[in-house]
């Protein structure tokens, strides 16, 4: 459970510091905390936690990506590390965003479940 705890912190810091970057000090903060969330272990609170990863992974890295690959190319710098770290930034996001999903609290009826 600790290792799924700390891929969540893992993935949500570089999200927060992006918006650090930008001086939105709210959403950073929001994003650097939001991982504690997860100590609650509620389904609907990993669901959302998932949910923020992905769309961390497309609304943000996605487009962070397109945009700083067509300045470089327009400028003639190199663009092709810059692409690979942000794939394995967007591929961490989601792999993250996997792993968390058995995070859910077992219960003695689940166990007692699953035996059966």
């Amino acid at each position: 459970m600790i290792w799924r705890f700390m891929l969540l912190v893992a993935a949500y810091l570089p999200l927060s510091a992006h918006f650090l970057r930008d001086g939105n000090w709210a959403v950073a903060v929001l994003l650097a905390l939001l991982p504690l969330l997860s100590l609650t272990r509620t389904s609907i609170v990993l669901k959302l936690l998932q949910a923020g990863l992905v769309s961390g992974a497309l609304l943000v890295w996605f487009p962070t990506a397109y945009e700083i690959g067509q300045m470089r190319m327009a400028t003639g710098q190199p663009w092709l590390r810059m692409a690979l770290i942000l794939s394995g930034v967007m591929l961490f996001s989601l792999a993250a965003a996997w792993f968390t999903g058995g995070m859910k609290k077992t219960t003695s009826l689940d166990m007692e479940r699953q035996t059966t």
